[in-house]
């Protein structure tokens, strides 16, 4: 289907259309339409008249979406993956967990998170003590994981205790000293 078929105009509220008529959008969006339907279905989760399994789907259709941007980008973005990141603690901690399901996992979002950071929490605290003096490039990195480590402090109330939940606890200590 053509994205014309779909053309925003003027006026046209994205967060009124079906869970599908949203999917088939997402399906062919590209660039800013992406991120316009990503916040509508996110929006339509965040929905309390809705039913739980209904802003389950439309959770899910927005990290579609957001992995979408995602992938159109050709990397990383330390947006869309806190995006990502911080919607999927928010399905855990107000819908409930699901280990059926990697997005709704509390394991596989502990997992996923430490597999995006590029420091241990000791290199990074050690790196924030003389932030000021560091390249600009090492300066964004550390800000990159103290976004990406925004949900931690909830999430570590869903994991058992062991090895990840110790990481990411000392992640939790970390993250006030990040610039």
């Amino acid at each position: 289907m053509s994205n014309d078929a779909y053309r925003e105009e003027p006026g046209r509220d994205l967060s009124t259309w079906t869970l599908d008529k949203l999917q088939m959008f997402i399906h062919d969006a590209r660039g800013q339409q992406l991120e316009t339907a990503r916040v509508a279905a996110q929006g339509q989760a965040y929905n309390s008249s809705h039913s739980q399994e209904a802003r389950r789907q439309w959770a899910k259709l927005s990290l579609v979406a957001n992995r979408r941007i995602l992938e159109n980008a050709g990397g990383r973005s330390a947006r869309d993956v806190q995006q990502d990141f911080m919607l999927r603690m928010w399905v855990i901690d107000r819908l409930g967990p699901d280990d059926t399901d990697p997005d709704w996992s509390p394991e596989a979002l502990a997992s996923d998170t430490l597999g995006a950071l590029t420091f241990t929490s000791t290199q990074a605290a050690g790196l924030a003590e003389g932030w000021r003096d560091l390249p600009i490039e090492q300066i964004r990195e550390l800000r990159w994981h103290k976004n990406l480590t925004a949900h931690l402090e909830c999430l570590v109330g869903h994991l058992a205790p062991g090895p990840v939940r110790e990481r990411l606890v000392a992640w939790t200590a970390t993250r006030p000293l990040l610039p």
